[in-house]
């Protein structure tokens, strides 16, 4: 999704916090540390030590798509037929399809409860799902099909069980429907000098995902909510007019048919460059032996293991590519495509370059990237992904297209190889992005883009707002303004830059990530996966910080209460007593002055706080000491600063 919302909302970051000293602790060890975290103990499908267990399924979903793009009268025209593969130990009697399109007939649930002038509704556009026809296929025969269609749902009833452990189904859905130029933010078509950019998403219908976690995972789609799907296979066609250049999640099949000589050889000279090679380049877009001399053009894609596609055309496109080096030695591709608008040095003409950069860095750091095409391309559509290609906006400028390019991309990773559900849990999906985002940005171009260090004494306050939620709280699908973004995406990413640089450290914790995403990845892994995961590989009991910082919306507040020389003489030591007010525990750095210039560190573990509220430690001191902080470096939002700091009555 967007990163735009994070910029959107970050500016409240900065805003100074206005609180009282506190006097009296709300804080509870027992509750803190409580014995029973996890809701249950591990079994043979899925394991506490964060893998998927010997008897973990999951079900499968193989597509082929057949699909003709109207330019004219901005129109979709398919077919799918779906092969459903049962590896779940139940017998099925139905089956339940996602028809996201239907979010725009205004009767829609998305429509009805989106508020007015809300981004997630498209109150002044008529569409939806016009289905023609849906058949059961057995031996290629079709034979029609008992369904019923709900909203966004269609239950497709079965003549017969789908067998337990490894039986299929196929069927047919004949569809079409008319393409919104607002797409709520997933989708689209923008005008330009040059012709209409279509980007095209939730234009098949597509199964729902059956787990052993809810079985059916029937959520409506209200617009706001993102998707969890199947992976399989996908064989698709795009037909449309000549002069569309099409561009799709996946590798382009029959080039020879669809591009001139002149730009075959040029991308494939892009397949052998680190640098942007131009394949149709902005004078030649008004020129028509850029393109075959023919009516309609079929472009065929086809990728494996996705658990989506998408695509976009238009005759607008200036189109650009270059090599990915990827750590086992593969190769892949990075491209965009972009308008004439759009062509700047301080924009689009450097977009192959982000793409190239963003996913060689994530490759290397977490997992490889899986496709053989990477494309980026411009439109109406502020930022999404699908595999293999994100839509970005046309008028994204040098850092704002390097973040939303970053982070749409980073998507990759989740949720496309890791497959967590989206319409429930969106921090498992936009909070991981934000933080690999994070560490992504001090990477490229020796950190061209890396965001300066956050004081997080500032930050508190917007974490932890009277009319904050805690993360897991509610479902994210369905939470509104500065909740969702806070525990959508910035809460979550600095829940895991606090984990990796003040809790576990960098190396057990880039291990303990990489071992949650080799686990499961093309799986479906829970919260509690994701908490194993990391506990295990890290080798730390970590339910107290789930349980703050995720389960519940703890505040944090530490402070340094009093300082008491030994026998009254400072050359002999101190007794530094410090509290914890609020009912988050956190570990501890403090930071100590003396009189005679020395200042020094002392780290404490999160258990001090297992025995209560308050912490007496000795430190050897051989002046008097003139301040004592804690958290000096400001990495911990701490909701008071004011009880941070210990003065001496004689000062500096």
């Amino acid at each position: 999704m967007n990163r735009h919302i994070i910029s959107g909302i970050a500016f409240m970051l900065i805003m100074p916090l206005m609180m009282n000293a506190q006097t009296v602790s709300k804080y509870d060890h027992e509750e803190a540390f409580a014995p029973i975290f996890y809701p249950a103990y591990g079994d043979d499908v899925r394991t506490a030590s964060g893998a998927p267990g010997p008897h973990y399924w999951q079900n499968r979903a193989d597509y082929k798509i057949k699909a003709t793009l109207d330019d004219v009268n901005h129109r979709i025209t398919g077919s799918v037929t779906v092969t459903y593969k049962n590896n779940s130990p139940e017998k099925m009697s139905f089956l339940w399809v996602q028809l996201d399109q239907n979010i725009y007939n205004q009767k829609s649930r998305g429509i009805a409860s989106t508020a007015p002038g809300a981004r997630w509704a498209n109150r002044h556009f008529e569409g939806g799902y016009d289905i023609q026809a849906v058949a059961l296929v057995e031996k290629n025969k079709e034979s029609k099909a008992d369904y019923l269609v709900e909203d966004t749902r269609m239950m497709i009833k079965l003549p017969k069980l789908l067998k337990a452990n490894g039986d299929s189904v196929r069927f047919k859905i004949d569809y079409s429907f008319l393409i919104p130029e607002y797409g709520t933010d997933r989708m689209g078509r923008l005008n330009t000098r040059h012709g209409w950019i279509y980007e095209i998403a939730q234009w098949y219908p597509r199964m729902c995902v059956f787990d052993n976690v809810m079985g059916w995972n029937t959520l409506p789609y209200l617009g706001q909510g993102e998707f969890y799907l199947e992976y399989g296979n996908f064989d698709f066609t795009i037909t449309t007019s000549a002069s569309e250049i099409v561009v799709a999640s996946g590798e382009l099949m029959n080039p020879a048919e669809v591009l001139t000589e002149v730009q075959q050889k040029r991308l494939q000279e892009a397949r052998q460059s680190d640098k942007t090679v131009i394949i149709r380049s902005a004078s030649e877009i008004d020129d028509r032996a850029s393109r075959p001399a023919k009516d309609k053009l079929t472009w065929h894609f086809r990728i494996n293991n996705a658990r989506d596609v998408a695509w976009a055309a238009s005759k607008a496109f200036i189109w650009d590519a270059a090599r990915m080096n990827l750590p086992s030695g593969k190769k892949a591709l990075a491209m965009s495509v972009y308008p004439p608008e759009s062509n700047s040095d301080s924009g689009w003409k450097r977009s192959t370059e982000f793409v190239k950069g963003c996913l060689e860095h994530y490759s290397k750091q977490w997992y490889e990237f899986p496709y053989p095409v990477a494309t980026n391309v411009a439109g109406i559509v502020g930022g999404m992904e699908y595999p293999g290609i994100v839509f970005c906006s046309s008028r994204d400028t040098k850092q704002g297209l390097w973040g939303v390019t970053s982070h749409e991309f980073g998507h990759t990773w989740f949720p496309m190889i890791v497959g967590s559900n989206e319409r429930k849990y969106a921090w498992m999906d936009e909070g991981f992005n934000t933080f690999i985002n994070s560490i992504a940005d001090k990477s490229f171009n020796n950190g061209e883009f890396a965001n300066p260090k956050q004081n997080r004494h500032q930050s508190a306050g917007f974490f932890f707002g009277d009319k904050t939620e805690g993360i897991m709280n509610i479902p994210d699908a369905y939470a509104s303004g500065n909740n969702w973004g806070i525990n959508s995406y910035v809460k979550p990413g600095m829940g895991l830059e606090i984990l990796r640089s003040v809790i576990l450290g960098e190396e057990r914790f880039d291990g303990a990530f990489r071992y949650y995403i080799n686990n499961w990845a093309y799986k479906h892994p829970t919260p509690w996966d994701f908490f194993h995961a990391i506990e295990n590989y890290s080798g730390e009991t970590l339910d107290w910080f789930w349980r703050g910082w995720f389960l519940y919306n703890w505040k944090l507040d530490q402070g340094v209460k009093s300082v008491e020389y030994v026998k009254g003489d400072s050359t002999q030591g101190a007794y530094i007593t410090i509290e914890n007010l609020e009912k988050f525990p956190m570990p501890v750095t403090v930071e100590i002055t003396q009189a005679n210039g020395k200042t020094e560190r002392v780290n404490l573990p999160v258990e001090i706080w297992e025995k209560g509220s308050t912490w007496k430690f000795y430190f050897h001191s051989t002046d008097k000491i003139n301040s004592v902080v804690i958290d000096p470096d400001k990495v911990l939002p701490d909701i008071n600063e004011s009880n941070n700091t210990w003065k001496s009555e004689r000062g500096f």
